[in-house]
């Protein structure tokens, strides 16, 4: 063949691949009429009937009463709300919202929501990521704010200590493996020691069971002290940045610490158990105080796979809009927790007995 020949055989190919490319695909139709029939087949006319005749169905609907749900829309409502065009009306703010705590309470795919809210999965694609960010974005300024100041530290250690009597205490930490499909190309990147693929959330609580810091996105191959160690947070305290209250300033001219478990390193502000060996009396009273202390942080996980149980099943979108969903989490269980006093129900949380000095575990999970 010469050459000739073959380049005007791959010219033709070539030719026949841009056809093939710019070809359009031709809609069979523009949209569905149940679905531009919105309003008459989704469930907000369900919605409607709850408010007014069964509101403990419509809290368990949406995880929220529905004076706590509409002081959420009043304040989402600017940055959810979209323009009419000229070809179809935009999906209104209080429908979006609705979608995406639907979403986040059952862990439902798109493909099986858009049967309830009447909203094609492709948008719901869209909706649910954009409104799980703007819900952190507006909410976390006021719900999900760490100490700022010596002063706000106290404050923070006299609720750990009266609760729990660990004075000079910031709070506890922890990660919590949020399952997720693998993302293409990652091999094992996001395998983690339990034989799951997951990204870790990061956490630090307070005694009043909310979240103050959260870091969410590394894998799952980290542990959770090497995930720590990436955090803001601690950049910031090995840089003295956090202004801790100063040893001068401390109960018995300690530390101002934060406690975690054993897979975290020792720090001059980090405590963590003793190993199992060789224990005293003084070292297993240590443990046991540590331990009860850091059940804040595993009883807010245990809270928020409770209500949100999107956390049960692994999460099929790429991982930047899997921690879009988690951040969004977090500050709804902090604006919840203030806001809805059924939200956390008294046998959720642990507690000491003033008598005996014991744990009395929670009983909802």
């Amino acid at each position: 063949m010469n050459k000739k020949r073959k380049i005007c055989i791959v010219a033709c190919a070539v030719l026949a691949m841009e056809t093939t490319k710019n070809k359009k695909k031709k809609r069979h139709i523009w949209q569905k009429k149940w679905l531009a029939e919105r309003e008459k087949y989704s469930h907000m006319s369900l919605l409607r009937e709850l408010r007014d005749n069964d509101p403990g169905d419509f809290k368990n609907y949406l995880r929220m009463e529905s004076n706590t749900f509409d002081e959420l829309l009043s304040l989402m409502r600017p940055y959810l709300s979209k323009q009419d065009t000229a070809m179809r009306q935009s999906i209104p703010a209080d429908e979006r919202l609705i979608a995406t705590l639907r979403f986040l309470a059952t862990g439902r795919s798109y493909e099986d929501l858009k049967f309830t809210t009447g909203i094609s999965a492709q948008a719901l694609g869209r909706i649910i990521p954009e409104t799980c960010k703007a819900l952190y974005e507006v909410l976390h300024k006021d719900y999900l704010k760490m100490p700022s100041s010596e002063d706000d530290w106290r404050i923070v250690d006299e609720g750990f200590n009266s609760q729990w009597q660990i004075p000079n205490c910031g709070d506890a930490i922890d990660g919590k493996h949020i399952r997720i499909f693998p993302p293409p190309n990652t091999g094992a990147l996001y395998y983690n020691y339990k034989n799951f693929y997951s990204i870790v959330l990061m956490a630090i609580v307070n005694a009043e069971y909310e979240f103050l810091y959260v870091d969410v996105g590394k894998n799952g191959r980290l542990s959770d002290g090497g995930v720590l160690g990436y955090t803001t947070f601690f950049r910031h305290l090995i840089s003295d940045r956090l202004y801790l209250p100063h040893i001068t300033e401390t109960t018995a001219n300690l530390n101002f610490v934060f406690i975690g478990d054993e897979a975290f390193a020792l720090h001059d502000h980090i405590l963590k158990p003793f190993s199992q060996r060789d224990h005293t009396h003084e070292r297993r009273l240590y443990n046991y105080r540590l331990s009860r202390g850091r059940n804040v942080v595993e009883n807010v996980f245990g809270l928020i796979a409770a209500r949100f149980q999107i956390l049960h099943t692994p999460i099929n979108v790429a991982v930047l809009k899997v921690c879009y969903f988690i951040m969004a989490i977090c500050v709804l269980h902090n604006f919840l927790k203030r806001k809805a006093r059924s939200y956390v129900s008294g046998n959720a949380l642990d507690s000491v007995n003033a008598t005996s000095h014991e744990i009395n575990y929670n009983a909802e999970w």
